[in-house]
């Protein structure tokens, strides 16, 4: 067993281990939507056993970044139509990772009439850029009020409802990152006082709530969750993030979700590989630094079943085949990472 070796996860069928892990490339238009440029760049790299796509918001009022992708209208969905169809002319498999960025914004990125929302009228203490006036300073949110947050649920639900309508094989609940799930796990930034706030289990409610809502549409089968306990990313801070996803990954475990994508951090305050495995052995995807070889062994060991990789996908949409005939990888530019058009995204060839 390595990673070219196939694997099930839950419904989802990889014919090997590499996944491509989600990255956002700021290459939507103004409108949110998805385009050919970025059907081209994902049918490239349509050789991973899995591509988990680029953060994608399910609600106008979950965008902040700009050029980032949604799913809430039927134009955005026929979009990511042309992407699904063109990784599965190549063989691929792709989950939609759905992406609330929450108080993590600027309304120089935001449509006309939508708002920023989180648990608490807290400012995250960072910047964003912004095409329309440069870095600035992320806004104050309006914290949401009780009655509002099934329709944020809804949200989630209804994403994944027009993610399959799109043709992705199946979800992943984007829960780390400082976005909005994690703003409400997170002791810093929810200071609220009803059933989704003060107690571990009540800021576990929203994430819980919002997998089950997924599972619901879906099938649990087809539906993952990205995480990093400890991630201090866009002012993030929690007292006790080892309990905080001990008591996640508790409950979570018992819906039957397909996998649990988890971003180590070797100095972080969490083993975090170790707390995922108590929970979700068996189904776990490795992210944050692995060489190929690295990735490998822990494949081989049975630590991990498969691995997922951002940057080395950047500039290698043939990684697959690079690693299957040990060739070695090509490095990226940084200065185009996040650059409109085709140069740094689906301009780097594969091996020859």
């Amino acid at each position: 067993m390595n990673l070219l070796t196939p694997l099930e996860l839950g419904a989802l069928h990889l014919r090997n281990r590499i996944v491509m892990a989600p990255m956002t490339r700021s290459r939507s238009d103004a409108a949110a939507m998805p385009n050919a440029l970025m059907a081209e760049y994902y049918r490239q790299r349509a050789g991973a056993g899995l591509i988990i796509s680029e953060g994608i918001a399910p609600s106008a009022n979950g965008l902040g970044y700009c050029r980032t992708p949604g799913i809430f209208t039927d134009a955005q969905v026929a979009g990511w139509r042309d992407v699904t169809e063109a990784v599965h002319a190549e063989g691929g498999c792709i989950v939609a990772q759905i992406m609330h960025v929450g108080r993590v914004a600027s309304h120089y990125n935001k449509p006309a009439g939508s708002e920023t929302v989180a648990p608490s009228a807290i400012a995250a203490k960072a910047q964003m850029y912004t095409d329309a006036a440069g870095m600035q300073d992320m806004e104050q949110p309006r914290a949401l009020e009780l009655a509002e947050i099934p329709a944020v649920i809804d949200e989630y639900r209804e994403a994944t409802r027009r993610a399959l309508e799109a043709g992705f094989d199946g979800v992943e609940l984007h829960c780390t990152s400082g976005y909005l799930p994690a703003q409400f796990l997170s002791t810093g930034s929810n200071q609220r006082t009803d059933a989704y706030g003060g107690s571990v289990e009540n800021r576990a409610r929203f994430a819980l709530e919002a997998l089950q809502a997924m599972a619901e549409v879906a099938g649990a089968d087809r539906v993952g969750m990205r995480i990093c306990p400890g991630n201090p990313f866009n002012d993030l801070a929690d007292d006790n993030p080892e309990e905080t996803f001990d008591y996640l990954l508790g409950q979570a475990a018992t819906l039957g979700l397909a996998y649990l994508h988890v971003i180590r951090m070797p100095k972080g305050p969490v083993d975090n590989l170790a707390l995922a495995a108590r929970h979700f052995g068996g189904r776990l995807i490795g992210n944050e630094s692995f060489s190929l070889d690295e990735a490998d062994a822990a494949v081989s060991a049975g630590e991990l079943q498969a691995v997922s990789f951002g940057r080395p996908y950047i500039a290698n949409p043939d990684l697959v085949a690079r690693h299957e005939r040990k060739l070695p990888l090509a490095k990226f530019d940084i200065n185009t990472l996040y650059t409109p058009g085709p140069e740094g995204y689906t301009s780097y060839p594969p091996a020859e």
